[in-house]
């Protein structure tokens, strides 16, 4: 894979700062890890990868929240807009932290505020004084009915088009684990990988993956991680989502 990654020219951390697309319009896609080297090699001509003290694969780590009930999950499952994601995201390379919230609009739009924190939430997995102000003023969520439920860790590829309009990540080695009951899943025949705009614009990434026949439509990687590892979960919605990647996991090229 670090092959496939070398056909591109590289981009720093610094570099991609007016990228950051914190509000934005986003398209995902479920894959299979085998069109991987074939978008990377078609990318290189207009985009360019991220790299992370000389590396452009990064790991990741998030740990999501929700009540007790799921009310964020069930969100997702019955379509209802606008809804919110909490979750502490840590760059593993960069040793950062990040408190974040996203929130999808009734318009299709992803909106993410997030805080830096000087040490990480998830080895103690409740929140502490220095977050309360932020979520307070963020979310209609109570902290105090906010409880760890589904970590995902993955590896990351950035890749930004070559005039900074258009950023697209890939998720390859997913693996999810359920913070009350344990159960772990790791998926590492899928990728997936989300197009962020800040406008519905043509994309020649969208069009390579059309010719691909990889169709058009993802699965938040926390609605994904609760569907594999909490069977008590409400899922009907995402059911023939699961069915789609288990043929796409279980198909030879």
């Amino acid at each position: 894979m670090q092959a496939a990654c070398d056909l591109l020219k590289p981009i720093t951390l610094d570099e991609m700062n007016g990228v950051c697309l914190m509000n934005r319009i986003d398209t995902k896609y479920i894959a299979p890890i085998w069109v991987l080297p074939k978008l990377l090699e078609f990318a290189a001509t207009d985009f360019r990868i991220q790299q992370v003290n000389g590396f452009s694969i990064s790991q990741y780590y998030t740990q999501y929240y929700d009540t007790q009930n799921l009310e964020m999950y069930m969100a997702h499952q019955n379509g209802k807009l606008p809804r919110q994601k909490v979750r502490l995201r840590t760059y593993v390379d960069s040793n950062l932290h990040f408190l974040e919230i996203k929130q999808k609009s009734n318009k299709g739009r992803t909106d993410k505020v997030r805080v830096e924190m000087n040490d990480n939430l998830g080895t103690r997995g409740r929140f502490n004084a220095e977050w309360h102000e932020f979520l307070t003023n963020n979310s209609p969520y109570d902290e105090l009915k906010l409880f760890p439920h589904v970590n995902t860790n993955f590896e990351r590829i950035t890749l930004v088009n070559n005039n900074l309009s258009e950023r697209i990540t890939i998720d390859t080695n997913l693996q999810f684990i359920n913070c009350r009951n344990g159960k772990q899943v790791n998926m590492p025949e899928l990728i997936i990988i989300e197009l962020k705009q800040d406008g519905r614009v043509h994309s020649k990434i969208k069009d390579h993956l059309f010719d691909c026949r990889i169709p058009l439509g993802g699965i938040s990687k926390y609605c994904l991680g609760t569907v594999l590892t909490d069977p008590t979960a409400k899922s009907n919605s995402f059911r023939l989502k699961i069915r789609y990647i288990n043929k796409l996991i279980n198909t030879e090229k």
